[in-house]
């Protein structure tokens, strides 16, 4: 398994922070470049919030925290990384223009990933005089918890930068699932679009409200869907013909005219205005971070769950997140027999 001895995060958003916060607490030292002058209380916060979250996580111990430093420029912040992810808005143009700059500055074998949700790695690759070792790797919300990164290629991407990046991401913690095709938005947004597009509707024609919208899922196959995900579980409901009968009984289903899937609502001040407001009841007066204090909670409460199912080797993302737990408590028990500083999970603050 490759290992990362420096890394680079290009970016210091929602996404890029969860990056610093994953490297760091897999005791990797991470240089960070965001021209925001809030870059580093932004990220600040977001690692507060993961520490929490890791020390309720793996309270078998975890390696001693990676060195969190703010660079001035791009060329500062990947000299010596040998693992850089790029993580700016979702304009093309940005991406040429940092990408091309990654480029120039890192090491030969650095490998670079990009967080993009929807870009081709393809089309990104146009700026870069070294494109085979571009990989999209995009990581889901927040990126210190979820394990999941979808890694995808493109027309120049070498395969041995494949075979890398799902070994690099693998090394701290995530499960890598390389995309077999180039495509827009890749798998994972591709379902969440189908789903976020339907939902808007159902919001404006005032069948359901957010908060009633969201109950339907948590209440029901969002259960399902976190276990199971979406075939196995349809594979149950088809009895014990399995699979072959749920097609056969639903698939006639999918012709009738129930969803707006190929419509898209105008999202029209009148549209915003109401899922904001409807947004804000639901909240109930708790502030973002209190919600994701809640929502790190709540994660890795299934997750260690789903760990101890399956007669104890665990099931799905609970599987995972055992053996992620043991690498980070025998890093842990490594830096201490190394006399190193004491690890996270025992700090203060």
């Amino acid at each position: 398994m490759s290992r990362i001895c420096k890394a680079a995060a290009i970016g210091g958003g929602v996404i890029g922070a969860g990056w610093v916060a994953r490297l760091a607490l897999n005791g990797i030292d991470v240089a960070v470049f965001d021209p925001d002058p809030e870059a580093s209380r932004k990220v600040g916060e977001v690692m507060k919030g993961a520490r929490r979250a890791y020390r309720k996580m793996a309270p078998g111990g975890l390696p001693g925290e990676g060195r969190v430093t703010y660079a001035k420029t791009i060329a500062e912040a990947v000299t010596g990384a040998d693992f850089i992810q790029e993580s700016v808005p979702e304009r093309l143009d940005l991406k040429h223009k940092v990408l091309a700059e990654i480029d120039a500055h890192a090491s030969r074998d650095a490998l670079i990933g990009s967080s993009t949700s929807g870009l081709k790695p393809s089309d990104m690759q146009a700026a870069m005089e070294r494109p085979e070792r571009l990989v999209v790797g995009h990581p889901f919300n927040p990126v210190y918890l979820l394990p999941l990164v979808e890694v995808v290629g493109g027309d120049k991407t070498s395969r041995k930068t494949i075979e890398k990046a799902r070994s690099v991401y693998a090394s701290i913690g995530m499960k890598p699932v390389v995309i077999r095709k180039e495509i827009e938005a890749f798998v994972g947004d591709r379902l969440l679009e189908a789903v976020w597009r339907e939902a808007l509707w159902l919001i404006k024609d005032d069948i359901t409200t957010v908060e009633e919208l969201d109950d339907i899922m948590r209440y029901s196959f969002g259960i399902r869907w976190a276990q199971m995900g979406m075939f196995q579980v349809y594979r149950i409901a088809g009895g014990e013909a399995g699979m072959r009968h749920f097609i056969a009984q639903f698939g006639p289903c999918l012709a009738w005219p129930w969803t707006k899937l190929t419509d898209v609502p105008e999202l029209t001040d009148e549209l915003v205005d109401k899922i904001a407001a409807q947004s804000d009841e639901q909240a109930q007066g708790l502030s973002i971070r209190e919600l994701e204090r809640i929502r790190d909670d709540n994660l890795v409460a299934i997750m260690e769950a789903l760990s101890k199912q399956n007669k104890g080797k665990g099931w799905g993302a609970g599987a995972l997140h055992k053996d992620y737990t043991k690498q980070l408590a025998k890093a842990a028990a490594k830096d201490v027999g190394k006399g190193k500083p004491a690890n996270v999970a025992k700090s203060k603050g």
